[in-house]
């Protein structure tokens, strides 16, 4: 049986009878769907006579499967989690003959009809229950159950209970009963504020945990500070406010407290007498926390500080106190004072000497680095201080530290060259980020003898010379960044030489020659390599046929170089393609049709000389997201094929000779956001369904891969709050290609990239030759914030229903045959910060109100029949619609006339020159014929003879 990816099979419980000692069975992820007829647990109930424990999770079992468990009178432990159970419970009942059960897994299934926890009376052992993640829904409480009076463990997350039954009801029901309760998790549950005002009765409580339960308003001052047993608190991702409650001070066992990512303003005074505290998370919330960290100095117990993105307090110098405390792991990121002056490290870090993590990033600190840190805690294991003020050389410790494994110095200023001890002093180093530095001279040799390192950047330098190929021939490295600094030479050879190496980024220096001039049968082919990205540098000549054995490949930069001719049919061979970007170039030719990567997302060709229709190159990329062809020569239209592109998200084919009319087909795409098609010959009218496109917000558009962070109720195992921080890290530098488009908008071309990519949504169809009138349903793309039509044969009115676009900021329709007045409703889009209906035909006065008031003259000129302040010309009905005078206006005829014909005397004798010049001296002549050529394949609409042709029918009308 197949369901899905797994296979799934029934189990013939005969197979065990050999074991009749067994007292552990695991079975987790089998993909057991049930047992053979007459084969199941039932027939080994007799021989299993000592089976205390039996895990059955992540299986397919269902609710049939209960009855052949009720034999094995033994089990203490049973795990029934990820399954199919329906919460039939006359069912399920079949495990009630389980008197010793001491715990019972149930979570994720999909438990329905289960009515009470009185149904679990039965278990007059049960110390742990956890049925997380079911739907409890036509819940019944009951006061009197008798069964559970031994429960320590209570794990209820993700629950989801009848809307009319609350869940703190539940808590409160149980009160009495389940006095001897120890934990409370309802994490991701949906909960009022009140609980916490309930949960006090259960005087037992050793840990608590409500994280993401949608808590709301402020800590109330009874209740939960009753819980004087409670040694672990997690209340963190809520939305809890004000200040702390002075009863904080009643919980004096409290061993682990998290209230991070919430909106908790104040100081940290409550918190003083809780001594006992071993770990804490105030992360993310608006505390003022004086730099010393007075209110915790006499804290002996703790180890564990996490306070990142508060408001540090500055304090008098003399204000300094030794601290009790060793900390082993302290997280102190973007923690700016309110004045954003340069800071100087809190003095309590020059008493640590235990400390094996450190995270005092961004946080503007100056000075030399702090290597005191490493020469005080030999401990230390993991050092980031980027994002701060920190300058001078690096000078480094003279005595080497083996257990330092990641260092991240980037976005600071420190200068001059990198020390070439650093190998020496940190021998285990694993992780090397000095980023947006200023350091120079070479690349250390050294660093190519380092067995264990596996991620270096030492990008946005000023770094000269060649990158030494022992370095990129270590099979310990991962991701190699060297972008933009002043490295040179031939970059073929790294290429090659990199076996080990995933992520190669060289953009942004002075590579330079031909990569196709280059023996490569001399080489292995790297087999390793997913990115590689070679933008920005002075490389030329065809592009690299070698580059299509690379089976592994996933995104390859090539733009903004000197490379030209055909794209290479062996890229067809590139099947793990996700990013493409071989823009900026002298690329031509067309696109070969057999290429369509099924995983591709991002295509960038824009700026070359690439040609033909659009064949059926990328018909089969279904997962591709951004497809940017701009400023190509590409011709005919657009594909009827590119409905199946059901992914994406940006479609940009300005500037190139396409032509035919706009196909509806891209209406079925809705995940469409940005549409460029400007600086064609489209013709046509505007399809009308495109009004049906929701212009969403799309993640998607973009490569920023998703951050996990580590959760508090890990800290018993500090190696996973650092592994959880450095992962968070270790992504942000995981890829640095980012996803960015170039759209026109506000008059003005912008690039778009990151978060903003996310939200843009536009549609340019400027600069064409579509008919017809503005189709109504245009008015119902309310997340637009970008639509221009301007320069095309558009007649008839601008639609009212253009109203409701209230997120738009750009609207321009000029350069059209539009008639009628500008809709008075268009003065409620309060976002609109561009407006053009300049040169078409419109009449009546020009809206004043709200946005309107802002907009200049030249928004409006080139329309006779307008009138209004702005255009100097009044709108009365009982005088002239003009200021100016019958006098006045045959003079400035006459001036007119005047001007034109001697304008064009003018331009009739200058080409009567050029042509003679042209007849006599053969030289010229070839050159004028060399430049008519390059104009013809290369210039758009604003060519010399448009804009004279233009020029005098403004002048001459």
């Amino acid at each position: 049986m197949r369901s899905g990816y797994l296979d799934y099979w029934y189990l013939n419980a005969s197979l065990f009878l050999p074991f009749k000692e067994l007292k552990r069975l695991y079975l987790t992820g089998s993909g057991i769907a049930g047992c053979v007829e007459n084969e199941g647990f039932e027939k080994l109930s007799s021989t299993f006579r000592n089976l205390q424990f039996l895990d059955l999770s992540q299986n397919h079992l269902n609710d049939s499967f209960i009855l052949s468990l009720s034999q094995f009178s033994s089990l203490q432990y049973l795990n029934l989690a990820y399954n199919l159970l329906e919460g039939k419970w006359p069912h399920i009942q079949g495990l009630n003959n389980l008197k010793i059960l001491k715990t019972l897994d149930l979570r994720w299934n999909q438990m329905v009809n289960f009515q009470s926890f009185k149904d679990l009376d039965a278990f007059t052992n049960l110390q742990k229950l956890d049925m997380s993640g079911n739907q409890l829904r036509g819940f019944v409480v009951h006061k009197e159950n008798k069964g559970l009076k031994k429960l320590k463990v209570l794990r209820l997350q993700s629950i989801v209970t009848d809307d009319s039954i609350p869940l703190e009801n539940l808590v409160e029901a149980f009160s009495s009963e389940l006095s001897n309760l120890e934990e409370i998790n309802l994490d991701y549950s949906r909960l009022n504020i009140n609980i916490l005002q309930s949960i006090g009765v259960f005087t037992s409580l050793q840990t608590l945990s409500l994280y993401r339960c949608a808590l709301i308003g402020s800590l109330p001052d009874h209740g939960w500070c009753d819980l004087r047993n409670l040694e672990v608190l997690d209340v963190s991702w809520n939305a809890l406010e004000g200040m702390l409650p002075h009863c904080f001070s009643n919980l004096t066992s409290l061993r682990e407290l998290d209230i991070s990512n919430n909106r908790f303003s104040g100081n940290l005074t409550p918190l003083a007498s809780l001594t006992s505290l071993r770990a804490i998370s105030l992360s993310s919330n608006h505390f003022q926390i004086p730099i010393s960290f007075v209110p915790l100095a006499n804290f002996p117990n703790l180890e564990v500080l996490l306070a990142d993105e508060n408001k540090l307090e500055m304090e008098p110098s003399f204000h300094t106190l030794v601290p009790k405390f060793q900390l082993k792991f302290i997280s102190l990121s973007k923690c700016r004072t309110s004045q954003q002056l340069s800071l100087e490290l809190p003095t309590f870090l020059y008493y640590q000497n235990d400390l094996r993590f450190v995270d005092l990033s961004q946080n503007n600190f100056s000075g030399t680095v702090p290597f005191w840190l490493l020469e005080n805690n030999t401990k230390l294991e993991d050092l980031i201080l980027k994002g701060n003020s920190f300058t001078g050389p690096l000078t480094l410790l003279s005595t080497p530290n083996s257990n330092v494994s990641s260092i991240d110095m980037s976005d600071n200023k420190i200068q001059g060259p990198l020390p070439t001890n650093i190998c020496s002093t940190f021998p285990h180093l694993e992780q090397l980020f000095l980023s947006k530095n200023a350091f120079q001279g070479n690349i250390p040799p050294c660093l190519s003898a380092m067995k264990n390192l596996s991620m270096l950047d030492l990008s946005n330098n000023q770094l000269a010379g060649k990158v030494p190929q022992e370095l990129v021939r270590k099979s310990s490295l991962f991701l190699l960044r060297l972008s933009n600094n002043n490295l040179n030479g031939n970059v073929v050879p790294v290429i090659l030489n990199a076996n080990g190496l995933q992520k190669l980024y060289l953009d942004g220096n002075n590579f330079s020659g031909e990569m196709t001039n280059f023996d490569v049968s001399t080489f292995q082919f790297p087999t390793s390599l997913t990115d590689i990205d070679l933008s920005n540098n002075r490389l030329h000549g065809k592009l690299p046929r070698w580059i299509g054995n690379m089976s592994l490949l996933e995104r390859l930069d090539l733009s903004n170089n000197g490379v030209e001719g055909s794209i290479p049919v062996e890229f067809c061979n590139l099947n793990n393609f996700k990013f493409l970007d071989l823009s900026e170039n002298n690329l031509s030719g067309s696109i070969p049709s057999c290429f369509n990567p099924p995983n591709l997302e991002h295509v960038h060709l824009h700026n070359n000389r690439l040609g033909g229709p659009l064949s059926l190159a990328f018909n089969k990329s279904t997962s591709l997201v951004t497809l940017d062809l701009r400023g190509n020569n590409f011709t005919g239209g657009i594909p009827k094929w590119i409905d199946t592109l059901s992914s994406l998200s940006v479609l940009l084919l300005k500037a190139n000779h396409l032509q035919g009319r706009i196909p509806v087909q891209l209406c079925t795409l809705y995940s469409l956001s940005i549409i460029d098609l400007s600086q064609n010959r489209f013709s046509g009218p505007i399809p009308s369904c495109l009004g049906n496109l929701t212009l969403p917000m799309n993640k998607d558009k973009t490569m920023t891969p998703d951050l996990m962070s580590p959760t508090f109720s890990e800290l018993d195992e500090l190696k996973l709050l650092k592994t959880g921080i450095l992962f968070e890290h270790m992504m942000h530098s995981y890829s640095y290609m980012k996803e960015s488009v170039e759209f026109t908008t506000k008059s003005g071309s912008f690039s778009y990239g990151g978060d903003i990519l996310e939200y843009m949504s536009g549609i340019d169809l400027s600069c064409n030759e579509l008919t017809g009138q503005i189709p109504l349903e245009l008015g119902n793309l309310r997340e637009i914030h970008s639509l221009n039509l301007s320069r095309n044969k558009l007649v008839g009115v601008i639609p009212s229903s253009f109203s409701k676009l209230k997120q738009i900021e750009s609207l321009d329709l000029s350069y059209n045959n539009l008639s009628g007045e500008i809709p008075n409703q268009l003065v409620d889009l309060n976002s609109l910060g561009v407006f053009s209906v300049a040169h078409n035909n419109l009449s009546g006065s020009i809206p004043d109100q709200n946005q309107f008031g802002t907009f200049i003259e030249s928004s409006y000129e080139g329309n006779p029949f307008l009138c209004g302040p702005i255009l100097h010309i009044s709108c009365s009905k009982t005088g002239s619609i003009s200021t100016i005078s019958d006098d006045e206006r045959e003079d400035s005829f006459l001036d007119t006339y005047v001007f034109c014909v001697s304008f064009l005397a003018s331009y009739v004798v200058m080409l009567l020159t050029i042509v003679v010049i042209l007849y006599i001296n053969p030289h010229w002549r070839g050159v004028w014929f060399s430049f008519v050529g390059k104009c013809i394949s290369s210039c758009r609409y604003s060519t010399v003879g448009n804009l004279l042709g233009y020029y005098i029918f403004r002048r001459c009308v």
